[in-house]
């Protein structure tokens, strides 16, 4: 599992490194010890699939899908996976992205643990700095007061306006706290999502 899990690092580093930093091999790094951390109060899961999943789940981020032409499977493949880990992986990894509010069901302890990790590394400190990472890579506007945060939206609206970085907060970074699942999840994103609160209003508080 080690040296699996060892091989597949070392082939999307390359791909992580293309990206902007809200999105880098760091961020990958990040999740993962967010999904250790889930793992250690969690029983029941697969590890192999958990660190698999978080090390691939931005690859095919279509966000970034100029980048590079590397698939998932493709990846997978490549390291020895079997048709069946190959298949655990990807559904795992399709549960994780937030789509707008669109995200699909969770069918397993392991796309729990890996949304959850991954959503804890897009709220609080860390998630303020992608946040702005992100809007700075795609030349958002810093804050933009006139501008309504869309609460009803389709995946690729979502994907489709160019906010400002503050809308984003409230049309995604402050509704993850309750959309965790695992315990430890919800335990860590309450720290979190309180810091972003208290930003937001420091923030206003300068602007004003």
């Amino acid at each position: 599992m080690i040296e699996m899990v060892a091989k597949c690092r070392l082939l999307v580093e390359d791909i992580y490194n293309r990206y902007d930093a809200s999105h880098d091999l760091d961020h990958i790094d990040r999740v993962m010890k967010n999904a250790e951390k889930i793992l250690l109060t969690e029983t029941g899961a697969d590890k192999l699939v958990v660190r698999l999943a978080v090390l691939l789940h931005d690859v095919e981020d279509a966000k970034y899908e100029s980048v590079h032409d590397f698939t998932i499977r493709g990846i997978l493949k490549k390291i020895g996976s079997s048709t069946e880990l190959i298949e655990m992986v990807l559904s795992v990894i399709e549960s994780v992205s937030f789509n707008g509010g669109h995200a699909k069901d969770i069918t397993s302890i392991e796309g729990a643990i890996v949304r959850d990790a991954d959503r804890l590394d897009a709220i609080g400190a860390i998630g303020i700095a992608r946040t702005f990472a992100f809007g700075g890579a795609r030349g958002r506007k810093l804050y933009d007061f006139e501008e309504g945060a869309r609460m009803t939206m389709s995946a690729s609206e979502y994907r489709s306006k160019e906010t400002a970085s503050v809308t984003h907060f409230h049309e995604k970074l402050l509704l993850l706290k309750d959309l965790m699942v695992t315990k430890e999840g919800k335990r860590l994103a309450k720290e979190r999502h309180d810091f972003m609160v208290a930003f937001l209003q420091q923030l206003k508080n300068e602007i004003e």
